[in-house]
């Protein structure tokens, strides 16, 4: 896989400095982590709502995007709480991930 111009690391410093102008930054990675797992539940049920709703693809889409997009961001909140970053990191584990056995 090559680096086709994605940049995460520029999404880490917009959240960055987005938590600081919201006054998030001082939220504990603990309490990150169970704003991230209630997010994941909001994504569970969108899913689960469009699989029993007569919804358009494009409603279903912008509500599941909602959630994705609202756990990226509790993700990279938390990798920039330990200076992780996430887009060498994923290269890194793609990396890991070719030499394993998926069998």
């Amino acid at each position: 896989m090559t680096n086709s111009g994605f940049d995460l690391s520029k999404y880490q410093e917009y959240i960055k400095n987005m938590e600081i102008e919201r006054g998030f930054i001082s939220n504990t990675v603990l309490q990150k982590c169970l704003l991230l797992g209630e997010e994941v539940g909001e994504l569970f049920k969108a899913i689960r709502k469009s699989e029993i709703k007569n919804k358009s693809r494009d409603e279903i889409a912008f509500e599941v995007g909602e959630e994705l997009v609202d756990i990226l961001i509790y993700t990279c909140a938390i990798a920039n709480r330990y200076d992780i970053n996430l887009e060498e990191m994923f290269h890194k584990k793609e990396e890991l991930n070719k030499t394993r056995s998926w069998n």
